[in-house]
This record gives C-alpha cells, structure tokens and sequence, in this order.
C-alpha cells in the first residue's frame, strides 16, 4: 500500500500563472494525496513561483522565448532532464507543444515511465503550420497516457494522429464555481457605464485572445447584421492580441463603432460580474478543443451561441441549453444569435448552468485527472 504522497512534475510552457494549476496545488496541499514540482518554461521569472512556494511546492524556471521555439527548445531538453532526474517524481505530466516536446522525452531520458501529457492544442497545427504534426504524432506515442480536453479533441487525436484510443482518457477542464459565479451589483454598475451599456441594450459578449483561430472576424461579421434588425444592440469585445488592429479596422469599415467596446482586460475577479451584464455569450472559435471562458458563461446563466467545436459541443444541446452553430460562419452566427432570442432565454440560460456545473466544475476535472494518475501509475 502506498504511504507517500504520488510526486507530480508538471512543465508548462508560454504561461506566467495557470489558474488550473494554482487550484490543483491548493487541492493538493489540503488533501496531502498529491506532491507537486512545476517546471516552467517563460522569458520572465512566472508569476505564480511565489503563491505556489507558499503552499510547499517547488517552482523551476527555464528561460524559454516561444518567438524562437526551436533554439528555446533545444536548450530547454538537457535542464528539463537535469531537473527531472534530480526531482525523481512518479509522474511527468506535460500540457503546451512546447514543453510537451522537450519534456516527454527528457522524461524519457530520466528513467519516468509513467508519462501524461494534456492535449491542450489539437488543430493547431493541422490548420496553421503542418509541418509540425509529425511532432504532434510523436508526443502521442512517448505519453503513455493522454488526457483529451472534449470530445472532439479525442476524435481528432485518433483519426489524423493514429492515437490509440486505449491510452486516451477524456478529463474536461474544469473551473471552482464558488470563485466564477460571484456577482456584484457595483461591479455591474461600473462595467455598465464604464462601455456605455443602457437599461435597453441587448449585450453579447466574448472572451478570448485577440487571433484568428477565435473567430472575431465572424463575430464582427455576424454583429454587422444583427445591427441591422435590432439598431440596440452592444458587443463587448474582451481581449488583447496580434488582431485587435485588425478588428477595430474591420468594426470601423462596418460602421459599428457606436455598438462595439473594445474592453481590454478584465480583472479575473470581476468576470463574473462582467458575464452579468450579458444578454448572451459568443464563441466562435475554430478546431478549439476547449474554452473555459463559455463554461464561465454558462455557469453564469448566460445562454450561449457557440461554433460546433470542442467540449462546448460535448456540452450544448442546439436549443435546450444553447445553441449551436457552423464554424466561421457570420451569416449563421446571426441567425444562432435570432433563434435563440425567439426562445425562453432565461430558461436556455439556467440549463446551461445546470450543465456547466455538472460537466465543468472543477471537482470533476480533479477527479479525472487523478484516475488518469492511477492509471499511468499501474501501467508504469
């Protein structure tokens, strides 16, 4: 019988903190079952290194520039090795392409036979640099055990990476409800007048970096011709990037610059209150295999008008607790946005709180995950 904690090293790459991963150390340094190092991969010192120190795990960071990913790599592979063969864990459990290619196989390297890797970024290479799916194909095969994020996310691992299902487990990421639901009627207020939101104004509202793969082309697209039906409308356009130039050209062009706010950053604790002001999310997003900001939504009781993809799609059923739409697609996003608006909107938005609260919250994701753990243990 086993009398230790199970010692955990996860890597992640491009991030500073990763709010999953703060509440999975929080989870763990209340229950004892778990011991965590975190091997991260950033230009700066992370962020998170103090919060997680304080609850007694072991941060390591590894100067890394995603704008040059081959030579960071390269020079990532034999200190990921280093660290991991002085650490000793029980697991290696890699998450982004670019510490899941050095990482599985320094773990390798290092004798760790049970090796899991989140699959956080299917697609992307399929649709924006193809080159790099044989290293997809080659991550697969050195995890010995994957964590798919949807359904769709597992689907595409098997049939364009001839993943073998067998070591696949589907685990939804998930977030504490307790911390995404907390409305506040002053926050409300300030947010209202802050982006010039009045008593009837309908506000849609989307969350995401500002990149092509999140489809606020569309967006804008679908915008231009809900305007045309109801002149009341709002968007609240939530986000930074490489496309926002590119976006508030495009919102110009339409003439929608009187019923679009660019907001910029939220502060994550004022979200909830954010998705408050909302008559109904937006996602357009392509080949995503999971977005947590509609599951904030949802949890929120605000319905949802969502692309075909990833767990939203294991989620919403068209009409009952969302709506489902094609993929870049303006014309169908419009005409998502007017179905659901001849519906009990109340009724779709409390449904798919409901669901998200079942499928979404964050006790389940902690349970997948540590049955995953259970499995690359025995298998080791």
């Amino acid at each position: 019988m086993r009398t230790r904690p199970i010692h955990v090293l996860h890597t992640f790459a491009n991030n500073s903190e990763v709010p999953y991963l703060s509440w999975f150390a929080e989870r763990a340094a209340r229950e004892g079952n778990v011991r965590y190092t975190f091997i991260i991969l950033h230009p700066e010192r992370p962020r998170m290194t103090d919060a997680m120190e304080a609850l007694g795990f072991e941060v390591i960071h590894i100067r890394f520039d995603d704008l040059h990913r081959k030579r960071g790599m390269l020079r990532a592979l034999p200190l990921l090795w280093w660290h991991i063969l002085r650490a000793k864990p029980d697991i290696v459990h890699c998450n982004l392409f670019d510490d899941s290619l050095p990482g599985l196989i320094a773990a390798r390297l290092a004798g760790i036979k049970a090796r899991v890797l989140t699959r956080q970024d299917t697609g992307f290479h399929w649709m924006h640099a193809r080159r790099w799916v044989a290293l997809d194909r080659w991550n697969n095969r050195m995890a010995t055990r994957i964590i798919a994020i949807s359904g769709e996310n597992q689907r595409f691992m098997m049939e364009h990476e001839g993943a073998p299902g067998g070591k696949i487990d589907l685990v939804h990421n998930g977030i504490p409800p307790e911390r995404f639901t907390r409305q506040d009627p002053a926050t409300m207020a300030r947010f209202r007048s802050r982006f010039g939101v009045e008593p009837h104004h309908l506000v849609f509202g989307t969350v995401a970096r500002f990149i092509p793969w999140k489809g606020y082309r569309h967006i804008v697209g679908a915008a231009e011709r809900i305007v045309q039906q109801m002149p009341h409308a709002r968007f609240l356009l939530c986000g930074r990037g490489a496309q926002e130039q590119e976006i508030r050209t495009m919102v110009q062009e339409a003439g929608l610059t009187d019923h679009v706010a660019f907001t910029g950053r939220i502060e994550p604790r004022d979200m909830a209150s954010f998705y408050g002001i909302m008559q109904a999310y937006l996602h357009a997003a392509v080949l995503e295999p999971f977005g947590l900001v509609y599951a904030e939504a949802m949890m929120n009781a605000v319905p949802v008008v969502s692309t075909r993809t990833g767990a939203a799609l294991d989620a919403i059923e068209d009409g009952v607790n969302g709506i489902l739409v094609p993929e870049a697609d303006a014309g169908a996003m419009a005409d998502g946005v007017q179905r659901l608006l001849a519906l009990d909107m109340k009724a779709i938005g409390e449904a798919g709180r409901q669901t998200a609260l079942r499928m979404y919250c964050f006790d389940v994701m902690w349970n997948g995950t540590m049955e995953v753990y259970r499995k690359a243990m025995e298998r080791a």
